[in-house]
């Protein structure tokens, strides 16, 4: 099974996801996309994955949100925009498994994905 954990090591409910899919066999790929920040595109292909909206990705409290100028009207393309530029404004951990994408809050949300 060839499965992706966009991660945060700094993360607690990352980690948790990360030790789960670990305590499951299973050994992931692991992006550290705060290091290694994701394309517009990829994040398009990821966001198809989930089946969401930019908007239900972002993380709005944090201070990147107010510094980008975003809001409730932002358009999903002005918000993918953002979070290539600040990576931080990605909801976390996503966890990508063939065709299908979860969110890993809470990190047994991942057992949807691989059972």
């Amino acid at each position: 099974m060839n499965i992706t954990i966009y991660h945060n090591p700094r993360c607690s409910k990352s980690r948790a996801t990360l030790e789960l899919l670990r305590a499951r066999g299973l050994e992931p790929n692991i992006v550290e996309y705060l290091k290694s920040p994701l394309s517009k595109e990829q994040l398009k292909t990821i966001l198809g994955q989930l089946g969401m909206h930019a908007s239900d990705l972002a993380r709005r409290k944090e201070e990147a949100w107010q510094q980008a100028g975003l809001g409730d009207e932002s358009t999903d393309d002005k918000i993918l925009d953002a979070m290539v530029t600040h990576p931080v404004l990605i909801e976390r951990p996503i966890v990508v498994c063939g065709d299908r994408a979860i969110i890993g809050r809470p990190s047994e949300n991942v057992g949807k994905l691989i059972d």
